[in-house]
């Protein structure tokens, strides 16, 4: 069974390399959202959430898979399983941001979302997104190429946003097991969001001390448990004899 991992925003399949060479023996599919690294100019670019799950339930071409995602990328694979709920065996999230859900527990999140979903220039708000996470330094050690593409993602990651702002999917659509990962030196309220939405999915939780928001490239052997953790509660659900 093929397990995908999805990525957040503004991000790229890239920064899930050091979770893939921990995985050498499992059959992990990557790849690039609408807007993103490779798919940056793909047309036409994704109008929401929907969208981008069509694209996922696409690349599962009807096989059954488990699929882990980080951030916004759990919102993508949530409304994949509740649109394909056969397709989706188990899944594996990290810190999903339902800032919709008005039990989310701090309003930083939907104001922030709301803020980015606002933004009337796309490119300024690629660049202002990276530099607030990679730091002027960083950003100004960039190659111009990677400058340039992280500017011209901003329009994805504003769609990203705008679709946050209203529930793609329903949670009693979602059938798949789930576990769901967070890191103690998150921020947003991630901490306490996915407890409550494990409540309401009746999902495990997976704490990692230490950290945060951006674990596949900050605590990539973390993520990497995540991915084994749903893996081994895709192979229970769909054992010999399990109704």
């Amino acid at each position: 069974m093929p397990v995908v991992l999805v990525h957040g925003a503004p991000d790229r399949s890239r920064n899930f390399q050091a979770v893939l060479r921990l995985l050498p023996d499992l059959p992990v599919v990557v790849y690039d959202r609408r807007g993103y690294g490779r798919s940056l100019d793909a047309d036409p670019p994704a109008r929401s959430f929907a969208d981008h799950a069509d694209d996922l339930i696409a690349l599962l071409d009807g096989r059954r898979a488990t699929i882990v995602a980080q951030s916004v990328g759990c919102n993508v694979a949530l409304t994949a399983a509740a649109r394909a709920p056969d397709l989706v065996a188990a899944m594996g999230l990290w810190e999903p941001p339902t800032a919709w859900a008005e039990w989310w527990p701090t309003p930083e999140l939907r104001e922030s979302v709301a803020a980015f979903a606002a933004a009337s220039d796309t490119e300024e708000l690629g660049e202002r997104f990276a530099r607030q996470i990679l730091g002027d330094e960083r950003w100004h050690s960039l190659s111009h190429r990677s400058q340039t593409m992280l500017r011209a993602e901003g329009a994805a990651f504003r769609t990203d946003m705008a679709s946050e702002l209203s529930a793609p999917f329903a949670f009693e659509d979602i059938q798949a097991p789930c576990v769901i990962g967070y890191g103690t030196s998150t921020s947003n309220g991630h901490e306490e969001g996915a407890k409550r939405l494990a409540g309401v999915l009746g999902a495990e939780l997976f704490e990692v001390e230490g950290a945060g928001h951006f674990a596949p490239v900050e605590r990539p052997e973390a993520f990497a448990t995540l991915v084994r953790r749903a893996v081994e509660l895709a192979a229970a659900r769909d054992a010999p004899g399990r109704s």
